[in-house]
């Protein structure tokens, strides 16, 4: 068995540098059948991901009747511990242990989280069905507790992960070998929310819990597999007696730079504009197209799969010295002809129309963030990349969750208002709704390209090459 596994390696090895952007990321200390073996609790973050903004908020909308707004709220809920990524990070560069263990206690306990809120959403899905006794509040106070403690886990677990592939690649393969993680994140996106169109085919309460129990079971499967033998115990790092750096100094000679308060905000509203129809697309495609849940699951797959398409572009254009700023444009007008497709497919009546801008969706959001990313890394001072790179985690995550919430709010306010007539015999269907908030997205682009504008002016320097490298991306 052995002797096939080292033959199938050298076969992946050998066309990897051709047809895998990121295979060479390798070394005979980190071999690839070990960092492959590491990647994948970046596939279980995939697999949470796609629950949560894709499958769950459908199914809550459309089969359970839940609010829009309250829906919107729940899948935001994760988001409020997305700033603290940058403290997790730092927590787990300083943590004090006997066991010489830095990374290990933090995706261990991020697993936990993610597994316990698992573990809690089926029970809650059941309250938030009407088919028991218990009063209404039981059920959202439950799932509001089982999405909060997912994306907790998941923003630990991804943080301590990616911080631990760096310390065990090399210098020089660290950016091939984050990027390579930041890749398996989307691939397992792309597999699970095919696996779960698959089996949700035949829709039922019962089927669906079983498909959450088993994401529980295939998380901690995963982690652990992951986990296992990777990170050597090095007491001397953990020493109590060892300083801890001060983060507020290093904060405030970040925010001094000259042009980081306008890259923050492009990020912001550009992520806004991005994240406003996350909760929306799915539902849109049931209630407007008639789309059924397994083809509405399939939704993530396609936006996933344009997202890769944008990294190996951006990729290959930053690679060559591109503009990182004219990147994010470029994602920025993208973005705008996906939201103009979307809002044409319903009266077209065209799925195919609607499927094609769900992949321009991501096509142009993967430019964008590489873009913004990029530019981020460049903003950094010698030895404060993760600063950096936490500030722009932290704005996009803040940004993401206050869209999501806002675009539910928006859609339910004037879907209501569409319902009662009270907008006009003309505007009394159920895309209404959806159309505002698509417009609105449209219009938040725009605002992002006047963000953006000043700063292709005053770029760097064109001879000066930009690299496209997602070391410590997150997320």
């Amino acid at each position: 068995m052995s002797g096939i596994r080292d033959i199938g390696v050298r076969m992946v090895m050998r066309i990897g540098p051709r047809l895998l952007p990121f295979a060479d990321a390798a070394t005979a200390d980190l071999p690839l059948g070990r960092l492959l073996r590491l990647g994948l609790f970046q596939v279980s973050v995939g697999m949470a991901l796609v629950l949560l903004n894709g499958t769950l908020n459908r199914v809550m909308i459309v089969e359970l009747g839940v609010a829009t707004w309250l829906v919107a709220l729940m899948v935001s809920l994760p988001v409020l511990f997305a700033p603290i990524r940058a403290l997790v990070g730092f927590r787990s560069d300083t943590h004090r242990s006997l066991l010489g263990w830095r990374r290990v206690p933090y995706i261990w306990f991020g697993t936990l989280m993610q597994f316990g809120g698992f573990s809690i959403m089926p029970f809650a899905l059941l309250l938030l069905s009407g088919d028991t006794d218990a009063p209404p509040l039981a059920g959202q106070l439950g799932a509001a507790l089982a999405f909060l403690l997912v994306g907790a886990g998941v923003h630990t677990t991804q943080t301590a992960g990616l911080a631990l592939a760096t310390d065990l690649a090399p210098e020089g393969k660290r950016p091939r070998v984050v990027a390579l993680l930041y890749v398996m994140l989307l691939v397992g996106m792309v597999a699970s929310s095919t696996a779960f169109g698959w089996l949700l085919q035949d829709f039922g309460a019962v089927k669906l819990i079983q498909v959450i129990q088993g994401a529980a079971a295939v998380t901690m499967v995963l982690n652990v597999i992951a986990l296992w033998k990777q990170e050597p115990r090095r007491p001397a790092l953990t020493a109590p007696h060892l300083p801890r750096p001060r983060f507020a100094e290093r904060w405030a000679r970040f925010r001094s730079a000259g042009r980081s308060s306008r890259v923050l905000i492009a990020v912001g509203l550009g992520t806004a504009a991005f994240s406003m129809q996350d909760i929306l697309l799915e539902p849109y495609g049931a209630q407007v197209l008639g789309l059924n849940v397994a083809q509405t699951t399939t939704l993530t797959a396609l936006m996933a799969a344009g997202t890769l398409v944008g990294f190996a572009y951006a990729a290959r254009r930053l690679g060559r010295g591109g503009d990182p700023f004219r990147l994010a444009a470029l994602g920025v007008l993208v973005g705008i002809a996906a939201f103009s497709i979307i809002v044409l497919s319903s009266p077209l009546g065209s799925p195919t129309l609607f499927r094609v801008g769900t992949v321009l969706i991501g096509l142009g959001g993967g430019l964008f963030s590489v873009g913004t990313l990029t530019a981020a890394m460049g903003l950094a001072s010698e030895g404060e990349a993760g600063l950096a790179l936490g500030a722009w985690g932290a704005v996009q995550a803040t940004a993401a969750g206050a869209a999501i919430a806002f675009g539910g709010g928006v859609r339910d306010l004037v879907g209501s208002l569409a319902a009662t007539g009270a907008l006009g015999p003309a505007l009394t269907d159920a895309t209404v709704g959806y159309a505002v908030v698509y417009h609105l997205e449209i219009a938040l682009l725009f605002a992002t390209l006047v963000a953006i504008g000043p700063l292709v002016r005053t770029a760097t320097d064109p001879r000066s090459k930009s690299r496209f490298g997602l070391a410590e991306f997150p997320g």
